[in-house]
């Protein structure tokens, strides 16, 4: 057997970028800082996918810039807009992804108060608390679109509405979202969006920030004069190149792949349920994509193991956090029991399964769960 049902962690790199990406790492290798031909062309390159990038998500090019992932997008929106504020405050949601988690922390130790809003059984941001917290030190609030470990979509258009009406600016890590839910950053009215190419089927160690004209963000990495003397660091050209190729791409096949894994994600589910599974999130507060269940007296760390033994691939929650050996603090912040937070796996389509896919991890988890069930 050979299923891949972790999408959520990475995507595999499609064939259409990696030939998109090629000519960047032979014929046009010049530096794209630097002023003669080679270097040109490879500018060239980066431009044109600058504003492939604007054009996807519905912001100017001069808006976008480009980032070595979604961690250093989250640190650099967090730490960017605080910089040189001395006190100002920053909310997060319980459930964000690491990177703003442990940015904020290090804010905190910086001498910037923190604030963590708390979210709903089903993930979902408690906007009621979030308007409580909003006093007129808060600077920046970030909550993410989608939750990476349990799919929990969340209500951005109305947190960021909240927001600004108490002149708050808001980001959102959107690297769950994109693939999943069309991302316009106009529609939902955020002010930085974080990236990461190799969610939507790019290269690994490449995304963007998008920065809303008039937003004051320093520069978290110092250096040369690149990316508008915002961020520091030669370009990486095919990984830009490869980013917007697999952006385009996506928001091109956005409708069918949606339906194609909404189909998929309604037969998972309702097999798993079958098998007396507990859904960690209901289906209308999630994406199709990401399905987080456990199973009475299973540990999930004895069932990913043996899935993948049997060739089927499965995820615990953020890849990010794998092997700390720490609860999730997605599933502790929903208030989720002992036995659903130690049992919790996520299964996570993606474009190239089947519901051949669907069928075969099915029939294992029916051959394989009495064995493993503690």
């Amino acid at each position: 057997m050979n299923v891949y049902l972790d999408h959520a962690a990475t995507t595999p790199l499609d064939e259409d970028v990696l030939d998109a990406m090629t000519p960047y790492f032979g014929a046009v290798f010049g530096n794209a800082s630097s002023l003669h031909g080679w270097g040109q062309r490879a500018l060239h390159a980066v431009d044109r996918a600058r504003l492939q990038v604007a054009e996807v998500i519905h912001c100017r090019p001069e808006e976008v810039y480009f980032t070595s992932g979604g961690t250093e997008s989250d640190n650099w929106a967090l730490k960017g807009v605080l910089a040189g504020r001395p006190g100002a405050r920053v909310i997060v949601s319980a459930v964000e992804h690491p990177a703003v988690l442990r940015a904020a922390e290090q804010l905190a130790e910086c001498g910037h108060p923190v604030t963590y809003r708390p979210v709903s059984a089903e993930g979902v941001v408690d906007t009621a608390r979030l308007a409580s917290a909003l006093t007129d030190d808060v600077a920046l609030v970030s909550v993410m679109a989608v939750n990476n470990e349990v799919g929990t979509i969340q209500p951005i258009r109305e947190v960021a509405e909240l927001c600004h009406a108490h002149g708050a600016l808001v980001h959102t890590d959107a690297v769950q979202a994109l693939g999943a839910m069309p991302v316009d950053v106009q529609d939902w009215g955020v002010d930085l969006l974080s990236l990461s190419a190799h969610k939507f089927y790019g290269p690994k160690g490449v995304g963007a920030l998008y920065v809303r004209r008039g937003v004051s963000i320093r520069p978290l990495l110092a250096g040369g004069r690149q990316e508008r003397d915002k961020r520091g660091g030669t370009y990486n050209t095919p990984g830009i190149v490869g980013l917007a190729a697999a952006l385009v791409k996506t928001a091109e096949r956005m409708p069918r792949d949606a339906a194609h894994i909404r189909a998929l994600s309604a037969r998972l589910t309702q097999g798993l349920t079958a098998l007396g599974a507990h859904l960690a999130v209901p289906e209308d507060k999630r994406i199709p994509a990401i399905v987080g269940v456990w199973f009475d007296r299973v540990d999930g760390d004895a069932l990913l193991a043996r899935m993948d033994l049997e060739g089927v691939a499965v995820g615990r929650g953020s890849a990010c956090s794998a092997g700390t050996g720490e609860p999730s603090h997605v599933l502790t912040a929903m208030g989720a029991s002992e036995d659903a937070i130690k049992g919790t796996i996520r299964l996570s389509l993606g474009r190239a399964n089947s519901f051949a896919d669907v069928e075969d991890t099915l029939a294992l988890l029916r051959r394989i769960l009495p064995s493993v069930r503690g």
